[in-house]
């Protein structure tokens, strides 16, 4: 029996990054004799076992054979004579199909190691094709790697398009694409996950709604880029940058879906979006599955986006009700998620990346006020009903408008 480190874990310890956990690869061996050692059985589908000390992975090297459509439409086979040249050849990228001996010792039979340096995403093999799941992991990797200069080889992107092309995407499960879009959302760069998907043609059938923003175009007044999907990619850009929460990242990639609605012969105005993107991010959500209080924050965020960029021309009755509205006093926390998309929209555009936005001060400063409004016990005497809700109301009233004189001035701004 063989052991050697394979996969993520050698291709980060190479580029000098931390490696976020280790796989292990088994040659030579049976199910059972692993078992004897100590090692839980975990797999379903093929021979994988966790460590009786470490609890890492280890998994009995292992060929594919395609059967069906699909990344499901695989037999497995497994076997003491698997090598390991032959379970690494049916890996994705060159950069994942290298192994390390217990020594430390480098097999790398399909030049992994020269691709890390010239930082080069490349398929292993033409198998490449056979499963649809590798689309979304190249753009993963772009969304991770391309700020180390990461770029997809051009024979790789040719596969991608024949995939696309012969419908294998249409065969993705909502479940996979979720979880591979959830982890491409937390990289540095998640707007080249998109972008990736979209240069191969599977961002139309993976993501209508946001394939669909692209040559749509914006007032250059307010959006210089002019394309509200260039737009989009800026901000989400810039929503990794300021190391927002993933949920904030995927409300900055749905909050403009309403623009691709709206009526062609009013372009570039887009009066009105911001109601017309609630029903495709909720189509957006349904079909993939996405947990519901990322639904939830992109559907707050498309409706009232542009209340925030034109917080200190609204009425402080008007600002009270985007509270409201928003659920901000029982939900402060998603309240700031909200003020941080809408600066990522307001800022993810050509030129103005590094504007200052006021807004979003002035609108924590007016809640703090509003939400510091108590009604003393003796004024909650003889309060009944709708009655009590009424006086705090009014009070909070009062604080906003004591917010308001005292919020400065604010340079008007538009989201068209």
């Amino acid at each position: 029996m063989e052991v050697y480190l394979v996969g993520g874990a050698v291709r980060d310890r190479l580029l000098g990054l931390p490696v976020r956990e280790r796989d292990w690869v088994v040659v030579g061996a049976r199910p059972e004799e692993l078992e004897r050692q100590g090692y839980l059985p975990v797999g379903k589908e093929f021979p994988v076992f966790l460590h009786p000390d470490t609890r890492e992975e280890y998994a009995l090297a292992r060929v594919e054979r395609k059967v069906g459509p699909g990344y499901r439409g695989f037999t497995t086979q497994f076997s003491p004579d698997v090598t390991l040249e032959e379970d690494l050849k049916r890996r994705d990228l060159t950069i994942n199909a290298m192994a390390e001996d217990l020594d430390g010792g480098l097999i790398d039979p399909f030049n992994g190691q020269a691709d890390l340096d010239v930082r080069v995403l490349r398929h292993v093999s033409d198998a490449f094709v056979e499963d649809p799941v590798r689309i979304l992991r190249v753009a993963r990797f772009a969304a991770r790697f391309a700020s180390l200069g990461f770029t997809v080889a051009e024979q790789t992107r040719e596969l991608m398009k024949r995939i696309v092309a012969a419908g294998e995407v249409n065969a993705l499960v909502p479940e996979r694409v979720w979880k591979e879009t959830l982890r491409a959302l937390s990289e540095s760069r998640p707007d080249m996950y998109f972008e990736t998907l979209r240069d191969c043609g599977a961002l139309a059938v993976i993501f209508p709604e946001v394939a669909a923003l692209f040559g749509v175009p914006q007032p250059a007044q307010w959006h210089p880029e002019i394309d509200t999907g260039v737009h989009v990619m800026m901000a989400l850009r810039l929503a990794a940058k300021m190391n927002v929460p993933v949920a904030v990242r995927f409300a900055v990639l749905v909050h403009d879906l309403g623009k691709a609605l709206t009526p062609r012969e009013k372009w570039p105005a887009h009066h009105g979006h911001e109601q017309l993107g609630i029903e495709p991010i909720e189509a957006l959500c349904a079909r993939l599955k996405v947990p519901t209080q990322l639904r939830d924050l992109g559907v707050i965020v498309s409706r009232f986006h542009t209340h925030a960029h034109r917080a200190l021309e609204l009425k402080p009755a008007t600002v009270l009700k985007l509270f409201e509205e928003t659920d901000a006093f029982r939900r402060p926390e998603r309240f700031a998620d909200f003020l941080s998309a809408c600066e990522c929209d307001a800022r993810g555009r050509l030129g103005l990346e590094e504007r200052d936005y006021s807004q979003a001060d002035y609108l924590r400063a007016a809640f703090a006020a509003a939400q510091a409004v108590t009604l003393s016990e003796s004024e909650k005497q003889g309060l009944a009903g709708s009655a009590y809700g009424d006086k705090l109301r009014a009070r909070r009233l009062v604080a906003l408008e004591d917010s308001k004189r005292t919020g400065g001035s604010l340079t008007k701004d538009a989201d068209a």
